[in-house]
């Protein structure tokens, strides 16, 4: 006991009896299946003066008013078995219990147990309208209470508990106890109240997440910030941005400036995007993309494009021969790791297209050449690109990152194997020589979902891609689909950590920021609810569009 409360007055001290006191009886009632408070329209009285609030609290002793029970019991009030709470992704587990559930009153306050949740606390708080309280001993009816602890389980694991005109929410780490807080504010914003009972609830799979091509199309700092925001609320757990390409470079650069596209997000604008998306549990994952889609970045360094036999260039492709090409970057690679503060990089890999061609050793002899110097009278072009891709997870690994790849990097029959740390990012099976993703998974890799058949949303259509609707992704896809529409066998499903919905600006000009917006809105919910619960959604897909409308 502190010092303070050591020397309360005795009025408080009567307030605290009080306030134990109608929680007592409220816990004795609720276990009798029969709620304290009397119904009289949502308003009324108790003995001793206290207003009954909707939520069925004691206004007075919420308040510190000197109102003390009766000693006569309150007419009852019976309340059926709560309802298991509506929310997008679903919950996982809900254990039902008899009473009026929580609703946010203007004297409720935020409390929580340790000062690592000051952030989650001071946004629930803010979202419900309530009082930011801080840390605190006491316990007050209507408090909504955040607390760590429940040992070293899945750290994105929480427990909420609804009981005697309270909410507390638990979790082992502070990404859980931030989930918690977004099914209440869904509870809340779907329905008024949060029902009575425990949510137990869980993701099955640990990444989840979306992509934004921002290379080819550019989009404003607060159009990204406000997506940061539609994710966290789905508990997603990643956003990518994929800042260079053949079109542009989108991100301010101090190592080679010459390289930067006129319209970009400068490095303010990222630390501002990377610390909201902190601020949410969101790791961002940047991706340069190499060997191939360098475009913009070889306008200012002509001397590094590939060219084949015939001296003709290869579009977006850098000549993996030339050391200066590695250095350069290295240098970007390098520049970035500091500004992007996660732990996670993609490393891009896909579409070279000296891979592209019947006899890449023909058409491209100063790559051939160097691949047999470096390993050998057998090297090829795939080991001197397989080589290319182990060397830039080097540099990136130094900073302590994870790294994935595009599927289409890692290539089949080469002397030298991808770096075995290297996640496999799946999305397509229709290139050159195309691998099923049983053939990674068998090797033991790790994967993630980028299945272009569901995932992609690819701007203008191109090629064979449609949008993808939230309807199919809802009641056809799960993260063992990686490839069409065939679900890899169970046995491989913990080798698949995740999934992302990825956003492509192939032809920029085909829809605004705010179409894009509106087009993925329930495409990102259904994969929301896929990547937290692969199972069959207990919602049919009308009730689970009308449920996204409610909850807004």
């Amino acid at each position: 006991m502190t010092q303070h409360r050591r020397g309360a007055s005795a009025q408080q001290v009567i307030r605290k009896r009080a306030v134990v006191a109608g929680a007592f009886v409220g816990t004795i009632a609720l276990g009798a299946g029969v709620g304290v408070w009397a119904s009289s329209g949502g308003g009324g009285t108790v003995e001793g003066g206290a207003s009954r609030s909707s939520s069925g609290r004691v206004a007075g002793t919420d308040s510190g008013g000197a109102g003390a029970p009766s000693a006569s019991p309150a007419p009852s009030r019976s309340y059926p078995l709560s309802q298991t709470p509506r929310t997008i992704p679903a919950v996982r587990s809900h254990t039902p219990a008899r009473g009026p559930g929580w609703r946010p009153q203007k004297a409720d306050r935020v409390v929580i147990s340790d000062r690592e949740l000051a952030d989650e606390g001071q946004l629930i708080a803010g979202e419900l309208g309530i009082t930011y309280a801080g840390e605190k001993d006491d316990v007050r009816a209507g408090d909504v209470r955040l607390a760590l602890g429940g040992g070293g389980g899945n750290q994105e694991s929480y427990t909420m508990t609804v009981r005697d005109g309270r909410v507390d929410i638990s979790g082992p780490g502070e990404a859980g106890v931030f989930y918690g807080t977004r099914t209440l504010k869904q509870e809340v914003h779907g329905g008024g109240t949060a029902p009575e009972g425990v949510v137990r609830d869980e993701p099955a799979k640990t990444v989840r997440g979306f992509m934004l091509d921002i290379a080819r199309k550019p989009y404003t700092e607060s159009w990204i910030e406000d997506r940061i925001r539609e994710l966290g609320d789905l508990k997603f757990n990643e956003l990518g941005l994929h800042f260079s390409d053949d079109q542009a470079f989108r991100i301010e650069s101090g190592s080679h400036p010459e390289i930067v596209s006129r319209d970009h997000l400068t490095k303010a604008q990222v630390k501002n995007i990377v610390a909201l998306a902190n601020s949410r549990h969101i790791t961002v994952v940047p991706e340069i993309d190499s060997p191939g889609h360098l475009g913009a970045v070889l306008a200012a360094h002509p001397d590094l494009q590939l060219r084949n036999a015939s001296g003709i260039a290869t579009k977006g492709a850098i000549d993996i021969s030339k050391p200066a090409s590695a250095k350069l970057v290295d240098d970007l690679l390098n520049e970035y790791a500091g500004l992007f503060t996660g732990n996670q990089w993609h490393l891009g890999g896909d579409e070279y297209q000296a891979l592209t061609v019947k006899n890449p050793q023909v058409s491209y002899p100063q790559l051939a050449a160097a691949a047999r110097q470096k390993y050998g009278s057998g090297g090829t072009v795939a080991d001197l690109a397989t080589g290319w891709l182990n060397d830039r997870a080097d540099t990136v690994r130094a900073h302590d990152k994870t790294m994935r790849a595009w599927n289409d990097g890692f290539y089949r029959g080469t002397s030298v194997q991808a770096a075995k740390d290297l996640q496999a990012a799946y999305w397509t099976g229709k290139e050159l020589g195309a691998r099923q993703p049983a053939d990674y998974l068998s090797a033991g890799r790790k994967v993630l979902n980028y299945n272009d058949e569901f995932l992609y949303y690819v701007l203008g259509q191109p090629q064979t891609f449609v949008y993808p609707t939230g309807q199919r992704i809802y009641e056809q896809w799960n993260p063992r689909v990686l490839r069409g529409t065939t679900a890899v066998p169970a046995g491989y499903d913990g080798q698949i950590l995740g999934g992302s919905f990825a956003v492509w600006s192939d032809f920029p000009n085909a829809q605004t920021q705010a179409q894009v917006a509106a087009g993925i809105r329930m495409p990102l919910r259904a994969t929301a609810q896929k990547l937290w619960d692969p199972g069959r959604p207990a919602l049919s897909w009308a009730d689970f569009q009308a449920l996204a409308n409610r909850l807004g």
